[in-house]
């Protein structure tokens, strides 16, 4: 891929995303010369809890997990962000480390912006901390409405809770209900609702033998969504 090409690319991926969506064509073509697209793998780490904020990332291609370690070592999942997400952006422009990792859930493409021209652009267009706030806005709403759900919520709701939360977000209509379009495993599904993998197994197999909910290769079909969605509720049909 010539220069030329892969500038062209980034650019297009930049305005893309509502973050950097208002630049001007030559501020998108500044933070495209100075950024990096790196390939990762499955299970690669992005970056760790605690490390510098030094690039604020967006997913081009793939599956990032946000997740933080509890006291006990056992390992929190906070969101799964798909193509077009950003994250690690506000630790950037407030100048702190990562409060939580990034690992790659499958074979990934990241767009990497350097802080330094990231702080730069959002001096000379407060557009981007205006979009980073709305941004984080409807995640702190999406995390308040788990933590709520954590503490008074039965399991199954939240379980249901989590997998509609995903499918309304990302799933697609097949002939079969509404698919996420990625593989979730019940380790990664129990660690979003809070419980344990050996519960999520317990209940996601009495939902398949019940047709509510499908494995097809790893990838969760809704097949009864008022079902799952009375589920979430705690008033099961």
């Amino acid at each position: 891929m010539t220069s030329d090409v892969r500038a062209r690319l980034l650019v297009g991926v930049l305005r893309a995303n509502p973050v950097f969506a208002s630049l001007p064509d030559q501020e998108l073509a500044t933070l495209a010369s100075v950024s990096r697209r790196d390939l990762v793998r499955a299970r690669d780490w992005i970056f760790a809890e605690g490390d510098a904020a030094s690039w604020l990332c967006l997913v081009e291609r793939g599956r990032v997990k946000i997740m933080r370690h509890a006291r006990t070592g056992k390992e929190v999942t906070l969101e799964l962000l798909g193509p077009g997400e950003v994250f690690g952006g506000v630790a950037v422009i407030e100048r702190r480390p990562y409060p939580a990792s990034a690992q790659a859930t499958e074979s990934s493409v990241i767009v990497k912006l350097p802080a330094e021209a990231i702080a730069s652009a959002a001096q000379r267009h407060p557009s981007i901390i205006r979009e980073m706030a709305l941004m984080m806005g409807r995640r702190l709403r999406t995390a308040h409405d788990s933590v709520t759900s954590l503490v008074t919520d039965p399991v199954e709701a939240r379980l249901a809770s989590t997998l509609l939360r995903l499918a309304d977000r990302e799933g697609s209509r097949t002939a079969c209900g509404l698919a996420l379009p990625f593989h979730l495993t019940r380790q990664g599904l129990g660690d979003m609702a809070g419980t344990t993998v050996e519960t999520t197994i317990r209940i996601m197999r009495r939902w398949i033998n019940d047709g509510i909910v499908a494995d097809d290769s790893g990838h969760f079909v809704l097949v009864d969504v008022p079902a799952v969605r009375a589920l979430a509720t705690g008033r099961p049909e």
